[in-house]
This record gives C-alpha cells, sequence and structure tokens, in this order.
C-alpha cells in the first residue's frame, strides 16, 4: 500500500507544480494587462488635459482678437464724434471750405455706418485722419483759427485720439499676429482644426491692399 503512495506522490507534485506555474502565468498576464490599462488611461487623461487646455488657449486668444478690434471701432468713432464740433468751430470763422467738409462728412458716414466692413471703416477713418492736416493747414491761412479756444481744444483731443488709435492698432495687429501663430503651430493646429477655429484676417493689412490715399486739396 505505502508502495502504491510512493509511485502517486510524484505525479501529484508534478501536477502541483504545474499548476502553480499556470497561476504565476496567470497573475503575469494579468499584471500586464492591468499595466496596459493604466498607461491607457494616463494617455487618455493627459490628452484630455491638454485638449482642453488647447482649446481654452484658442478660446482666450480669439477673444483678445475681438476685444482688442472692438477697441479700434471705439476710439475711431470717438474721433469721429469731434469731428461735428470741430467743423462748426470753423465754419464760424470761414464757409469758403465746404468741399472739406463735404468730404469729411462723408468718410464720417461711411465710418459710422451700421452696414460698413471693417477695411470701409478703415479706409474712411484714415480719411477722417487727413482731415487734421487740413485743419492745421486752414489755421496757417486764417489766424483767427490758431487763436480760437476751441478749435485749439478740439485740436489738441484729436491729436490725443490718434494716439490712442495707433495703441489700439498695434495691440489689435499682435492680438491677431498671436492667434494666427497659435492656429497654425503643431499641434494646436489640430485642435485648432477640429474645433473649427480659423485664421483671422488682419483688417487693417487687408485695407491697404485698396487703400487709396485721400488728395489734401484746398
Amino acid at each position: 500500500m505505502s508502495d502504491f503512495f510512493e509511485q502517486q506522490t510524484p505525479g501529484r507534485e508534478q501536477f502541483r507544480q504545474e499548476y502553480y506555474r499556470q497561476q504565476q502565468a496567470l497573475a503575469r498576464e494579468k499584471s500586464r494587462k492591468r499595466v496596459t490599462w493604466i498607461v491607457v488611461a494616463v494617455v487618455v487623461v493627459v490628452l484630455g488635459l491638454w485638449t482642453m487646455s488647447s482649446y481654452n488657449s484658442l478660446v482666450e486668444r480669439r477673444e483678445r482678437v475681438r476685444t482688442a478690434w472692438s477697441q479700434v471701432e471705439n476710439v475711431m468713432q470717438r474721433r469721429a464724434d469731434l469731428i461735428p464740433n470741430l467743423v462748426n468751430t470753423v465754419k464760424g470763422v470761414t464757409k469758403q471750405e465746404l468741399a472739406v467738409f463735404s468730404r469729411i462728412a462723408e468718410a464720417r458716414s461711411k465710418l459710422l455706418s451700421p452696414t460698413a466692413t471693417p477695411q470701409e471703416r478703415i479706409r474712411a477713418n484714415e480719411q477722417i485722419a487727413q482731415f487734421r492736416v487740413q485743419m492745421l493747414s486752414l489755421a496757417e491761412r486764417y489766424p483767427e483759427l490758431r487763436s480760437n479756444e476751441t478749435f485749439q481744444r478740439l485740436m489738441d483731443e484729436l491729436a490725443g485720439t490718434e494716439n490712442r488709435i495707433a495703441v489700439a492698432r498695434r495691440d489689435y495687429i499682435r492680438a491677431v499676429q498671436q492667434y494666427n501663430v497659435a492656429t497654425s503651430r503643431f499641434p494646436t493646429v489640430l485642435i485648432a482644426r477640429l474645433m473649427g477655429f480659423q485664421r483671422e484676417q488682419n483688417y487693417f493689412k487687408a485695407a491697404e491692399g485698396a487703400r487709396q490715399a485721400p488728395k489734401v486739396e484746398f
């Protein structure tokens, strides 16, 4: 009887060892799968965070462009609002420059038109910018304008507004450049295309192609 058990013992031990080997192999396989899933989860989380961060950054840069353009429009309108008072002041001294007043009124109307495109407003603004040069020339021809306090005050305000327009224009162009670079740079360009972010047009650059310098005539 003891011989029988002695004969069975080696087979049982071999079975036990084989069983342990299989269990260890299963454990290693589970461990590999667990590590794989952890890696996949980490990659998904990182990609998700990067996508969200890139999207928010693009939204913020696009909003900066729109805010900067709104500021450009505000200061251009502020300058246009100074024109009527300045024209009335000049008319009180001389009514012989009706052609000048007519051109500036037309440019102001275009700038303030709700249907005007950004390029049209920029060109109208450039025509209005020439108005200050014309007023300085008139002041040389009509000394009484130079001694008119209202005229001098309005001219100073006009000059200050022009400086603010220059600053607003610079900020706008910088915002457009930064946004367009962000939408073109890899890998952010992938998010931009996927989420429908389009390149912003530099309205000042677009207006240059169709610009016709206004003539200063008296």
